[in-house]
């Protein structure tokens, strides 16, 4: 039986930005980073009052469309429970378009807001971190940015099939990133599409690339949670980087450039983002040469999962 939310009650969701792929793992490696969008929700008595603040507030619908009340709506479907009306307000800072998992933090917060409320009226209906990544993936049709938002660190996902032909289950764990990892993005003025660069890969691959990636994908586990030290190996990949070269030249430029460098570098999601990870600082000049390139350099932490405050 559903039940309805009181009148008057509140939270907030604070949810990180990711990166997903880390070079090898297309569509299974993520990455928690420590650039957060804010999502605050309030039952009232009828109807829903949207705001948007920050990133991308003149871009999106301020209406029922909006991905976050979509999720909103999502979450207290699943829960079982109703609100007669939402008032929700969104602060966003992770930039659109830029393969930092914009719309999955959308949709984690939207869900662990939607769960906050929950947990505030009826505890026992509240989602686990399970729910939150099958909910969200199923937003996303892919586990990595998601999982990575809801769970923290980096994680490993995967889908298995469901009951159903059409049904995918979706599934994550997270890995303990090696503390002495440091992140660094950098983050291009211009935009991309991730339906454009996604329809550059290939339908088959060959078997040597594929065999390339599952070493490399499987090393990278190790480097994240171990041996730092095999970070540059660890991130290379034959399966969707190169393929998308043409597409991103400025991303392609610059992570050749940090390569050379010794820093391990690559696309962040589908681009233009370019996420490094190292143990050493970021080196000045090579800060003072991507911000004349008219990159934003961003040293960001390692994040958690999505709170809800």
């Amino acid at each position: 039986m559903t039940q309805t939310l009181p009148v008057g009650i509140s939270v907030t969701a604070r949810v990180p930005a990711s990166s997903a792929n880390l070079g090898p793992g297309f569509d299974s490696l993520g990455l928690a980073l420590g650039l957060y969008d804010e999502i605050t929700v309030t039952t009232t008595g009828s109807g829903l009052d949207i705001r948007v603040e920050g990133e991308g507030a003149e871009e999106v619908p301020w209406g029922p469309t909006h991905l976050v009340v979509r999720a909103v709506e999502r979450g207290l479907e699943a829960a079982g429970v109703w609100a007669d009306g939402l008032e929700i307000v969104c602060r966003n800072v992770i930039p659109h378009s830029r393969g930092l998992g914009s719309s999955a933090s959308a949709v984690v917060g939207g869900l662990a807001a939607a769960n906050g409320l929950v947990r505030k009226v009826a505890p026992e209906r509240a989602l686990d971190d399970a729910q939150l990544v099958q909910l969200s993936s199923e937003f996303e049709g892919h586990p990595d940015n998601a999982s990575a938002s809801v769970l923290g660190g980096a994680v490993v996902s995967w889908s298995e099939a469901g009951v159903d032909a059409e049904q995918r289950v979706y599934r994550a764990v997270k890995l303990a990133v090696d503390p002495a990892i440091k992140v660094v993005v950098l983050v291009p003025s211009v935009r991309s599409s991730t339906a454009h660069t996604r329809g550059l890969l290939p339908d088959l691959v060959p078997h040597r690339d594929a065999s390339f990636n599952v070493s490399r994908a499987a090393l990278a586990v190790v480097a994240l949670t171990q041996r730092p030290d095999l970070l540059m190996p660890a991130t290379e990949d034959m399966l969707h980087q190169g393929q998308r070269a043409p597409a991103l030249p400025l991303t392609t430029k610059w992570i050749a450039v940090l390569r050379k460098a010794g820093i391990a570098a690559t696309v962040s999601g589908a681009g233009p983002t370019v996420l490094a990870l190292t143990t050493e600082p970021f080196p000045a000049e090579l800060r003072a040469a991507a911000e004349a390139d008219d990159l934003t350099v961003l040293e960001l932490e390692v994040a958690g999962g999505v709170e809800v405050i």
